[in-house]
């Protein structure tokens, strides 16, 4: 589906209302996404020099994957929500950095519910705090990336268990998502 009009962002975002667990309701396939992941969710946490730190996690044949990075704001002057979230591949040896876009398409004012994407129509995602979305809601969302020009046939539902999994304690082995992810 083409689209010429530019991509248009939220504005304004308080990240620290943003801040805290995510939980993936459906995205686009790509290729640095783990195959077939279950209780796929994000959590984001402010750090002190105004970057937030990331922390992906998925769940494969009941096994945790995960990746950690950083988001910081693409253009320090904006009020607008175009982030760059970098990960260093792979997890285990921390050497080459991936970089990717992270735009805030639209938010809910009681920043429950947001859609993701980027300065292209290659990457969409919806997430919530909770692990399900209201049909009416999730609907909404979908006219919303029509709108701005995403093809919505390619939305893949990632399934959540209810509820999610729980924390682990102690120290975690680093899941190979990314490009060793498949």
């Amino acid at each position: 589906m083409g689209n010429n009009k530019e991509i248009e962002v939220v504005k304004g975002v308080d990240l620290e209302r943003y801040m805290g667990r995510w939980y993936e309701i459906a995205s686009f396939p790509s290729f640095f996404q783990p195959n077939n992941g279950e209780n796929t969710r994000a959590t984001y946490t402010l750090n002190s020099d105004g970057t937030v730190h990331v922390l992906n996690e998925t769940w494969n044949k009941g096994k945790k994957n995960s990746i950690e990075g950083s988001a910081y704001k693409a253009n320090p002057k904006s009020d607008e929500a175009k982030l760059k979230v970098k990960f260093y591949v792979p997890p285990f040896l921390p050497i080459i950095p991936v970089t990717g876009d992270y735009w805030i398409l639209y938010l809910d004012e009681d920043y429950q519910y947001v859609l993701i994407g980027g300065p292209t129509t290659k990457y969409l995602w919806i997430l919530s705090r909770k692990t399900h979305l209201d049909d009416e809601i999730y609907n909404q969302l979908i006219e919303k990336a029509k709108e701005q020009g995403y093809d919505v046939t390619k939305l893949h539902k990632t399934p959540q268990t209810d509820p999610p999994p729980p924390e682990q304690e102690g120290p975690q082995p680093k899941g190979i998502w990314s490009l060793f992810g498949k």
